[in-house]
């Protein structure tokens, strides 16, 4: 089959399983290894290794690499306020805690002869943020276990790799001359690994000081990083196998902390480049397994993973955090969530055919690596939610909505829609307009929303939709434009007409928000009205009253603005989409005073007439 055939058949299985994790809300992992073991072993549509011969290691190692880097990007040291003691406890005791178990596990359960026991468990100390991260995002978890199982699946990634480094070149060492010892290893792949920090934090030093400067123009900075990165991870390894996984992590975690305001403009284009690549490593890595790989596979294997999620896991958790301030129901979550990804797969794959040449048999590292990755993806990622539940560490299942401007009609709005139990977030830089938000006791943020500090001081993941209704359309616009990336296109609203061709001076509709309301009324207009009486009003649909009959019970001057369905999802009505009401949602209008007193009044009827037949029964 030609390459350019199999790379579109792996882009495809790729964002196909993606797209199809996000409607089912399956974990994708699960769904991109499915897609990849059916297509290669299964039904032989292609082979990677045939299709890319020698190209196929590098290819993995780099995108490897650039999602290590992506990753790094997203540690801010702020975090660390909360999660600190956590994490540095789960890199500095958890990784030599975990190496040590699972060595004993996979050799007296396992049946591995011990160096490739020892080089194996080293390897499994990595977590895998190509995991982890899509199931934080597809789980609402609280900030502080979240912040933590992020940091240790994206640091420990090279930790890992540096450990199975250090097996191998002792094992290797000893093959060579028996007299060797860990010392004379050690020493050398320490100084290797620190340099290759050096060589990252010296790359995000330069990039830090050229970017702001103007000295790359704004279309080669995303190729220029790019390049960077490979550089610097292809120059790091030649120091030492692995090497460059650290150098990467650390070029990544030092950009996220120099403050680089122009690497904003970059996010999005990043977070697009991570889920191509984990999409297509996925499939290449799955597609490239062979049975005769699996047939390593027996009933020890089974006995292995089961001590591996059952006493690895929480041995190391519990021993790492042990006196500690973590809350115990954090250390339980913890000591199940740990789920296994790229970074096994594509070193237990090299350094399965590095041990064969020193006189070790690793060729059933790259079945046992796929099984932990299957075992763990699936045990985790069907009962994160569960056990986040159960021990009371989900944050809110509802989607929120996020209202930037402190105004009595954004306030009125909160109200609402914290009556209706949404999530809800007033956003303001004055404390003076923020004064009404405190009264009624809605949850507020003083800051301004546009400042990179927000995004680490106030958590976005709780909220699906954001309102800008400040007094400035133009800086709406700008908002809403800031975080259509981040919320997405289609769930950033702001008041005023997006439609207004004839205005010469309206903004056009590519650079603001949807408009709030069908008739896009805009700050004027709300607060006018407002001041006039109108108020929001709610209405509950069912089987006999249905959306036609409440339409009805409005004026023509009272407008819809959105519906709120059972299980918390918010859909505007604005001028360019009209969502489809349906029995149990919750409609909420902009209404003149005069419907809500013909509401009471009509309410008040139905109870003495329901009062009046209870008397005569």
């Amino acid at each position: 089959m030609e390459q350019s055939l199999v790379i579109a058949m792996v882009g495809m299985l790729g964002i196909g399983a993606q797209w199809l994790a996000w409607r089912t809300g399956w974990p994708a992992i699960v769904l991109m290894l499915a897609a990849g073991f059916l297509a290669g072993p299964i039904l032989g549509l292609f082979d990677p290794e045939h299709a890319f011969g020698d190209l196929l290691e590098p290819m993995i190692a780099i995108g490897v690499a650039l999602i290590l880097f992506e990753g790094g990007l997203s540690l801010d040291f702020r975090e660390l306020r909360h999660a600190g003691e956590g994490v540095w406890r789960l890199v500095l005791l958890g990784g030599p805690i975990a190496w040590v178990l699972g060595a004993f596990a996979a050799h007296s359960i396992g049946g591995l002869e011990w160096p490739v026991a020892i080089l194996f468990a080293g390897i499994l100390v990595v977590t895998g943020p190509t995991v982890v991260m899509p199931l934080l995002r597809q789980s609402s978890i609280k900030a502080r276990p979240a912040a933590i199982l992020k940091w240790e699946a994206i640091v420990n990634d090279p930790i890992g790799a540096l450990f199975a480094v250090v097996a191998y070149e002792y094992f290797r060492a000893v093959a060579q001359s028996p007299g060797s010892s860990l010392f004379e290893v050690v020493p050398p792949l320490i100084f290797a690994a620190i340099l290759a920090g050096l060589i990252g934090y010296v790359a995000a030093a330069a990039v830090a000081w050229a970017f702001p400067r103007g000295t790359v123009p704004e279309f080669l900075k995303v190729p220029v990083l790019l390049t960077a990165v490979i550089v610097v991870f292809v120059l790091s390894n030649q120091i030492e196998h692995e090497a460059g996984l650290v150098a990467v992590t650390v070029m990544g975690v030092a950009l996220a902390n120099m403050n680089v305001s122009s690497l904003r403009s970059i996010h999005p284009f990043k977070q697009n480049i991570a889920v191509i690549l984990i999409s297509g490593i996925f499939i290449l890595l799955s597609s490239s397994l062979k049975f005769e790989e699996l047939a390593y596979l027996n009933w020890n294997f089974a006995l292995f993973l089961l001590a591996l999620l059952f006493l690895v896991r929480p041995g190391t958790i519990l021993l790492s955090l042990l006196g500690s301030s973590v809350p115990w129901n954090e250390r339980l979550f913890l000591s199940w969530i740990a789920p296994r990804g790229i970074v096994l797969v594509a070193i237990s794959g090299l350094f399965a055919l590095r041990l064969e040449e020193i006189g070790y048999d690793g060729t059933a590292l790259i079945g046992l690596s796929f099984a932990v990755v299957v075992a763990t993806i699936v045990a985790h990622g069907f009962t994160i939610d569960l056990v986040a539940r159960l021990l009371k560490l989900k944050g809110s299942s509802r989607p929120g909505i996020l209202i930037v401007g402190s105004t009595p009609w954004t306030i009125s709005l909160a109200m609402m829609m914290k009556e209706l139990k949404t999530p809800v977030m007033v956003v303001d830089a004055s404390w003076q307009r923020l004064a009404l938000a405190r009264q009624k006791g809605l949850p507020f943020y003083h800051g301004e929303i546009l400042n990179e500090a927000t995004e680490h001081n106030l958590d976005l993941a709780p909220y699906a939709v954001l309102v800008a209704a400040t007094e400035n359309e133009a800086y709406n616009a700008l908002v809403c434009n800031e975080f259509a990336y981040e919320i997405g296109r289609d769930t950033v609203f702001q008041l005023g007409n997006a439609v207004d061709e004839d205005d010469k001076h309206a903004l056009p509709s590519s650079i603001r928000g949807r408009a709030l309301f069908e008739s896009g009324f805009g700050v004027e207009d709300v607060n006018e009205r407002l001041a006039r009486g109108w108020v929001f009003r709610k209405t509950k649909l069912s089987e006999e009253f249905d959306f036609d009959a409440a339409r009805e019970r409005l004026s023509d001057a009272a407008s819809m603005l959105l519906l709120v369905r059972d299980n918390g999802t918010i859909r505007f009505f604005t001028h360019a989409a009209k969502p489809e009401p349906r029995a149990g949602d919750v409609i909420v209008s902009f209404a003149p005073p005069q419907e809500r007193s013909a509401q009471d009044a009509a309410a008040k009827r139905d109870r003495k007439r329901n009062k009046t037949a209870d008397q005569g029964a």
